[in-house]
C-alpha cells in the first residue's frame, strides 16, 4: 500500500523516487494520465447513483462519458448503475472503484486489496475482471494484497516487498517451485 500510495503520488519517499513509464511521478505528474487506481475501496458520492459517480469523474477526461456504459456492463454494476451508492454493497463499491480506475482507459491499472471486503462470489467475479484487464485487454496490472491465495490465483508475477525493498521477484511458479525445494 505505501509503495501504491507512493506510485500515485500520494506521499513522497523517504529516499529515491517512485517512477511510471521510466518516469519520475513526483518530477512528471503528467505520467498519471496513464494509470487507473483502486485505492481504500475508492471514494464516491454516496447521494449519487453509480452511473452519476461515473460521469462526475468523466468529466474531467476525454472520451470518459462514451465509456461509462461498457465498464458498468464489465464490472457488473449495468443493473445496479441507478441506486445510490450509499444502498451498495462493498462489493459493489468495489466493482465501481475499479470501473472508475478504468474510465480514462489506462496502460497501468493499480488495485490495493480489490477483494477486501468480498464474500466468496464476488471474489471469484473480481479474480475473473482483474484476469480479463490483463489476458483480454492487454493492461498491466498492478496489484497489491496481504492475502496470498489470492496473489497465486490472479497473478502471473509477483514481488515480495518487505521493509521497503523487494526481497524476491520471480513468477508465481517459479516461486511456488523454489518454496517446494525448501520444503525437502
Amino acid at each position: 500500500s505505501t509503495t501504491i500510495r507512493m506510485l500515485l503520488g500520494l506521499i513522497r519517499p523517504t529516499g529515491g523516487e517512485a517512477r511510471l513509464f521510466g518516469r519520475s511521478v513526483a518530477a512528471d505528474p503528467s505520467v498519471l494520465r496513464h494509470v487507473g487506481s483502486l485505492v481504500d475501496g475508492g471514494n464516491f458520492y454516496p447521494f449519487l447513483s453509480g452511473r452519476r459517480n461515473l460521469e462526475v469523474l468523466a468529466h474531467t477526461m476525454s472520451d470518459g462519458l462514451a465509456r461509462i456504459e461498457p465498464l458498468l456492463e464489465q464490472v457488473g454494476l449495468a443493473k445496479d448503475a441507478k441506486r445510490k451508492v450509499k444502498g451498495y454493497s462493498t462489493g459493489m463499491r468495489q466493482r465501481l472503484g475499479v470501473a472508475a480506475a478504468l474510465l480514462g482507459a489506462p496502460d497501468i491499472v493499480i488495485l490495493d486489496e480489490p477483494v477486501n471486503g468480498l464474500d466468496a462470489a464476488g471474489i471469484q467475479e473480481m479474480r475473473g475482471l482483474i484476469r480479463s484487464l490483463a489476458a483480454e485487454q492487454g493492461k498491466t496490472v498492478f496489484l497489491s494484497s496481504h492475502l496470498l491465495n489470492e496473489v497465486q490465483q490472479v497473478c502471473d508475477r509477483v514481488a515480495i516487498i518487505h521493509k521497503g525493498e523487494v526481497v524476491r521477484e520471480a513468477t508465481v511458479a517459479d516461486l511456488l517451485h523454489q518454496e517446494a525445494g525448501h520444503l525437502r
